[in-house]
Formats: C-alpha cells, structure tokens, sequence
C-alpha cells in the first residue's frame, strides 16, 4: 500500500508540474506582405539563333592542277581580286607557246592566199580588155575568174584558221590566268582543307576555302508554328511587309551571355513552314563593323515585349497546384488564398491579368507553411527589395 501510495504521489506531482510548465500559445505569426503594384515592363522571348556573313562565297578551281602556292592563311581579310592559290603552269605554258606558233602560221597561211588572190585578180584584170576586143576566148577569162575565186576562198580560210588559231591561244591564256585562284568577294578567309600538292579542279566536292563577307552579318532563328500565328496576331500592320516594317528591334546574346552591342532589324521571314520542322524562319540584319562576328557563330535572339500598366507581385509570392496559380491575399491579418491569372514572368515578377487589384495586401514570400485561414501579422517589405534579394548571382 505504501509503495502504491508513493507512486500516486510522484504521479500528481508530475501532472502539477506539466501544467506548470505548458507553454503559452504563440500569437500570429510575421509574414513579409507587399502591395500589389502596376508597371511597365520589358520582357524577352528568346529563340536560338545561327550567325552567317552577308555573303558567303565557296572558292574553287576553274581548271584542274595541282597547288603550289597558298597565298592566304585561316581568317585573313582578303580583298576581291587578291591571289589567293597558284596551280602549276608547265603544261599550259608549253600549250600557249604552240597556240602562239598556230597564230604565225595562220598569219602566213593568209599572207600566201592574198598573194594568190592578188595574182588571180591581175589576171582577171588583164583578160577582161581582150575578150572584149575579142581577141582570147572568154573560156580564158572564166578560167582565171575561176582561179580568183578559188584563191579568195583558200583566203577565206587561211583567215578562218587564223581566227581558231588566236581562240585558241586565248583559250591557254585565259586557263594560265586562271591557274591564279583570286577573291571573287572582299571578306575573311575560311578554314583551308587543301595544302601545297594538293590536285583540285572545277567539280571537286569540297571548295578550297570559303570567303565570308562579315561588314553585315545575319543572324536566322525560327518559331514554331503557333508562336508564328502568335507573332502575326500581335503585331500591327494590314500585310506582311507592314508588320516586319513595324516590328521592334531585336537583341542578340552571345555564345558566352554577353548582348551584343547592336541591336538588329528582322528584314525578312520565310513564305512557308518548313515540313520537315513545322517552323518558319526569319533573317534578322546586324551591323559588325568591329568584325566581332564571324560566319557559324551562334547565338540567342531576343524579342522584346512590352507589357504597359501590368500588375506586378513576387513571384516568391505565387505557387501552383494542378495547374492553377494561386496568391494569399491578406484580408482583417487573415491569409486567404486566391486564383490569378499569370501572363509572364520576368525578373522574379509574376505578371498579372486577373485575380488581385492594385493595391492589395499578398504574402510576399514564404507560403510554405501557410494555410488558407491562417491568421499572419503583416511585415511590409518593399517589392523592389525584395525581388532584388532574390535574384540569382552567377
């Protein structure tokens, strides 16, 4: 009984001291509130994009040989003209020698017929008298008539001969020129797959390098099919032509992150979807004086968009289920959860059409825990602070 009674009392002492020591039920808890705010915003849709020089020339052999020059080297600004391959000439020059000796024998040919017609036409010339005065025949005459005729033919193709002989000649000169492989554009030199030894000629495969002319560079990207009917329905202008001379100026981000200092032009999109991506393409235009860009860079297009007066909350402030969007509004330190309607979302801002009014108090940042009915005690933060706290540092 003792022991039982010992037992009840260290029992009840326990259960005194539990509720002795209970704690306090704590009041609402701090959340960071802002007020919903309207601004003018900037954001980009961005596209993948190739970089290609204004003019890209593949230069090739109009005749065949072997190099025995390289005059240039990978990435050298080459002027229209400039030599830039030597083929051999030994055969060529051994051809135009014997073309220029058909030229002098062709001029021979011809001075030998002239004699002959001179001589035929003197006698024409010495008959005509005597047959008149019937004195020779006239078969005499139609005999050295004949003989003219014959000899102004062998000059008729003494003279052919000559023609054929000085095309050829120009045929082996024009092949020795073209032994000098020039620029046929001003530009910057591509990469050389052929060296000295090299045998190349008019229907090689591969080109013995290419010639970008980078003072005006493209840069192509594509969109999908409903972005291009996206892209239609919100830009201004009755007919295409409008709508490209209305669209805004683009940006180009680098390989590395970096924009590229010039902003860009869109000059001209496709007439038709490709089948085989479902996708139009479109040709944006950048200067590039400084030659920072070169032909196969690659690189993002930035297509700016413009939201005018648009509400504005953290997007620290917004979470999702099942595919609805949902902020706690604060209404008498009470969180009330509430469906908005998001249109963007551009440097940690959720940008909203419907569901909260200028104005309104949100839990700006921490709604993990919250529950709709929660009651919170409000700590006003600033949005701009707050957005900027939460910006990623790289």
């Amino acid at each position: 009984m003792n022991n039982k009674l010992v037992i009840l009392s260290i029992a009840a002492f326990s259960l005194t001291a539990c509720k002795k020591e209970a704690p306090k039920q704590d009041g609402p808890k701090p959340y960071p509130v802002v007020s919903v705010e309207s601004k003018n915003i900037v954001g980009y849709q961005t596209f993948p994009a190739t970089i290609q020089g204004r003019v890209n020339n593949d230069v090739r052999a109009k005749i065949q040989g072997y190099i025995t020059q390289v005059l240039v080297d990978e990435g050298q600004y080459v002027t229209k003209g400039q030599p830039l391959f030597r083929l051999e000439t030994n055969i060529l020059t051994e051809n135009a020698a014997a073309s220029k000796a058909g030229i002098g024998a062709a001029e021979s040919n011809i001075a030998a017929a002239q004699a002959s017609v001179n001589a035929a036409q003197v006698e024409v010339n010495k008959l005509k008298p005597l047959v008149q005065k019937n004195i020779i025949s006239n078969v005499q005459l139609q005999t050295a008539q004949a003989n003219l005729a014959q000899a102004q033919a062998q000059l008729q193709q003494a003279t052919a001969a000559k023609r054929q002989a000085v095309a050829n000649y120009k045929g082996v000169e024009a092949n020795i020129e073209y032994s000098i492989i020039r620029a046929p554009i001003s530009g910057v030199i591509g990469r050389l797959p052929l060296k000295v030894g090299s045998l190349v000629g008019p229907t090689d495969q591969t080109a013995l390098t290419t010639i970008s002319d980078t003072s005006e560079i493209f840069a192509y990207f594509s969109m999908n099919e409903k972005e291009y009917f996206d892209f239609l329905e919100k830009s201004p202008g009755a007919s295409m032509p409008e709508k490209i001379k209305n669209l805004p100026m683009v940006e180009l981000q680098l390989a590395n992150g970096s924009l590229y200092p010039e902003k860009g032009r869109i000059e001209a999109i496709t007439g038709q979807i490709d089948p085989t991506t479902g996708t139009i393409q479109f040709r944006v235009a950048f200067t590039n004086a400084q030659k920072l860009l070169s032909n196969g860079n690659s690189g993002t297009i930035r297509f700016p968009q413009h939201y005018d007066n648009v509400l504005v909350v953290p997007e620290s402030a917004t979470y999702e289920q099942q595919g609805i969007v949902y902020v706690y509004k604060v209404d008498k330190d009470t969180a009330k959860n509430v469906v908005v309607n998001v249109i963007d979302r551009i440097d940690n801002l959720a940008l909203i059409k419907s569901g909260v009014n200028k104005g309104e108090v949100i839990v700006a940042a921490g709604i993990g825990g919250l529950k709709p009915g929660t009651a919170v005690k409000k700590k006003p933060v600033k949005m701009d602070s707050l957005v900027q706290s939460i910006k990623p540092k790289f």
